[in-house]
């Protein structure tokens, strides 16, 4: 049994665009034939591909049909560069990556935008904590990502990017308010502290290493890793910021550092151009993180 191709990145754009209609103006086709290309693959496979509903879904086949149109992409996209073909004839190509959110805000993009600069590549980024960004990679969402997970995910290797260490900081004003006799367990289990979202242990794992147990402290949860910095900067709370976002602004609270061992896993797969994006990322981590 052989997958066609085209059938297989029809899948694809579904899952990547969200519905068979938004899918269709990707394609160039109409949604009605988006519809029977997904109908035909489903009936020669055996297997339904994709929930229909909004967005649409993948199912664990229609993960593995949408892994295999990307290596398929990726390699047409290195053979037509390897005939020197990239930037002619070649369409660009689109790189799906996962990263966490404080690298995205501190060091991430700057060795992408170096890459686009000078490859035709569209990148889509795929924010989560480091600690899920892998599974990101097991259902096939994207190529490669940034994670602190060091056991290679199914088919893909891994390699270490530094660590990113984290402090408890907080704003002058609120360290006045809150600690005014200093930092101890009493303060530590009145005073509101700001978590990045309801995954987010690092606020946790640094009160626990402090003796105070987290249950029960007042927390604001600030989904975005900017706004997270600037609202312990204001004062809402205190909160595990990275040292790369670090401010004269904000004050130490002491306390053990927490240190985020981050690595990057890609797909197994011998494509120069996903190479080339994971040395240049290699080379950032290595110039920023400890």
């Amino acid at each position: 049994m052989k997958i066609d191709p085209e059938l297989a990145a029809t899948v694809a754009a579904v899952a990547d665009e969200g519905t068979l209609d938004a899918a269709s103006r990707r394609l160039r086709i109409t949604p009605s034939a988006v519809s029977q290309r997904l109908k035909a693959l489903e009936q020669q496979l055996g297997r339904v591909l994709v929930v229909r509903s909004k967005p649409a879904r993948l199912t664990e086949a229609g993960e593995a049909v949408v892994r295999l149109a990307r290596q398929i992409a990726l390699l047409e996209h290195d053979a037509l560069g390897g005939l020197g073909l990239e930037g002619e004839q070649a369409a660009r190509i689109g790189i799906p990556l996962a990263v966490n959110a404080d690298s995205m805000a501190t060091w991430f993009l700057a060795p992408l935008a170096r890459l686009s600069a000078d490859h035709d590549i569209d990148v889509d980024l795929h924010r989560d904590d480091q600690n899920f960004t892998a599974r990101l990679l097991e259902s096939g969402e994207v190529m490669a990502a940034v994670t602190s997970e060091h056991t290679p995910v199914a088919g893909c290797s891994v390699s270490p990017l530094g660590v990113l260490e984290y402090q408890a900081m907080a704003a002058p004003s609120y360290a006045a308010r809150w600690f005014p006799d200093g930092v101890d367990r009493e303060a530590l289990r009145v005073a509101p502290f700001v978590d990045f979202d309801r995954r987010d242990a690092l606020q946790h794992d640094w009160l626990e290493g402090v003796g105070v147990s987290p249950q029960g402290v007042p927390r604001h949860y600030v989904p975005a890793s900017h706004d997270y910095a600037m609202a312990v900067e204001l004062g809402l709370g205190w909160g595990m910021v990275p040292h790369l976002q670090r401010t004269a602004d904000l004050v130490p609270l002491g306390g053990p550092t927490l240190r985020v061992q981050l690595y990057w896993q890609q797909w197994n797969l011998r494509s120069e151009l996903l190479d080339i994006i994971a040395a240049e990322i290699a080379v950032e981590a290595m110039r920023v993180l400890r």
